[in-house]
């Protein structure tokens, strides 16, 4: 099964990407306004998220959201062929002199971000900007062939990968190299009293406590990218330096810091987030109140 279905997709990845974006825009048509596919998860986050937007607004953002989400499909189908100076093209970072410093001083570095696309263009080009060894945490897909499909785009150019459910044990190899580790950290956590919880887009939110615990550990640099779509299949990140020292921060603080920059960031650039994924099934319950991190009540939702 997985051979059949990569060399479908590698075929396709060979068309230009004129053609594949007409055939985002005709899989949008699909999506959105015949199926719906979680239209109502969409714009229920989108009400949370922007109570003074008009529904109008909201459904704009919505619209907005679906084409770019789509087209993160289909770009990371052109990943499966592209070349590094399509990669490069198409991905940049702002200042990378902040990677080359800690670089220099032989440190270790772990950069963070959120569903932002495109993430999986940002993946196959980062160790071709970047003069570390990159390490990324995926989730694997419970499906053999398209997790191994996925194992396959996010590796093809030299992206090490390691699985969330087993990650204290898959870095031990790499413990004594210089690396940057990257984490999607913006995933729901599956144990909620090991969680941190802030308000985030006007929900009590649960985070993952994990990036922020290895930082502190190895005292390892904490940078945000922040991504930006220029144009069609054109992104930009610029990266932010989180936490330096991180051994000598309050527990807390670094997570606080990340949820207050990517809230910014999407707020900056609304549909280019992941609206669809079910981000807040969990309530706020008052028995996690040891781990609430922020200096803010939680919000009371109304919706």
């Amino acid at each position: 099964m997985y051979y059949i279905l990569y060399g479908f997709l590698y075929l396709m990845s060979l068309l230009p990407m004129r053609i594949l974006y007409i055939l985002s825009d005709s899989i949008y048509v699909l999506l959105f306004h015949l199926i719906g596919y979680r239209k109502k998860v969409v714009l229920d986050n989108l009400r949370h998220a922007f109570p003074e937007k008009t529904e109008k607004e909201r459904i704009r953002i919505g619209k907005d959201f679906y084409l770019n989400f789509i087209d993160n499909f289909i770009e990371t189908l052109k990943v499966l062929s592209a070349n590094e100076d399509f990669l490069k093209k198409h991905f940049v970072i702002e200042n990378p002199e902040l990677f080359d410093h800690f670089f220099s001083q032989n440190r270790k570095c772990q950069v963070v971000m959120g569903h932002n696309f495109n993430w999986e263009v940002a993946n196959a080009t980062m160790p071709l900007r970047v003069p570390y060894k990159f390490l990324v945490v995926y989730m694997p897909v419970t499906n053999k062939s398209i997790d191994r499909l996925f194992l396959k785009i996010r590796s093809r150019t030299g992206t090490q990968l390691l699985p969330a459910t087993s990650l204290s044990r898959a870095i031990i190899p790499y413990r004594k190299d210089k690396y940057l580790l990257a984490l999607v950290a913006d995933q729901a956590p599956v144990n909620l009293e090991k969680s941190y919880w802030a308000n985030f887009l006007n929900r009590p939110t649960p985070f993952i406590q994990a990036p922020e615990k290895g930082a502190m550990v190895g005292d390892i640099p904490v940078i945000f990218a922040m991504m930006h779509k220029e144009k069609r299949g054109y992104y930009r990140s610029r990266i932010s330096l989180l936490s330096d020292h991180s051994a000598q921060r309050h527990e807390g603080e670094i997570t606080l810091a990340y949820i207050r920059i990517l809230e910014q960031s999407i707020r900056e650039n609304p549909s280019m987030w992941l609206w669809s994924h079910r981000r807040w099934k969990h309530a706020w319950n008052e028995k996690y109140r040891q781990n609430w991190i922020d200096d803010q009540p939680p919000i009371a939702t109304t919706f």
